[in-house]
């Protein structure tokens, strides 16, 4: 799980993680502000984990961008400590905070997750 851990230092500074883990599975925590089920895919890959997501804005007609600094597009792959697989996983995405559960077990070659919204 070492490798996990390293990996999420090098997240976007606007997104913040957390990894708990049980007997049976590991639970990631993902704060995406402004992120929605619709705009998310989750998958595994190659003992991997895939997220691409991005913030979705509305804007009032009326007015335009001067500056854009909130903007969080997430294009991350992470790798899977060696006993969890994506085969059975779930997700579920609440006010921007995403939550994968990923079973332990022998890594699956490919899957994806289904996130909903909570």
């Amino acid at each position: 799980m070492s490798a996990l851990r390293e990996a999420l230092r090098d997240l976007p500074d606007a997104v913040f993680a957390d990894v708990l883990e049980s007997e049976d599975a590991y639970l990631l925590v993902l704060d995406l502000p402004g992120v929605t089920a619709e705009s998310l895919d989750v998958s595994v890959e190659s003992g991997r984990l895939v997220i691409e997501g991005q913030r979705t804005k509305d804007v009032p007609s009326e007015f335009r961008f001067v500056r854009e600094d909130r903007s969080v597009f997430l294009d991350v792959e992470l790798p899977l400590p060696p006993d969890a697989t994506g085969r059975g996983g779930e997700g579920t995405v609440d006010r921007g905070v995403l939550e994968l559960r990923l079973p332990k077990a022998s890594a699956a070659p490919s899957t994806t997750i289904p996130v909903e919204e909570a």
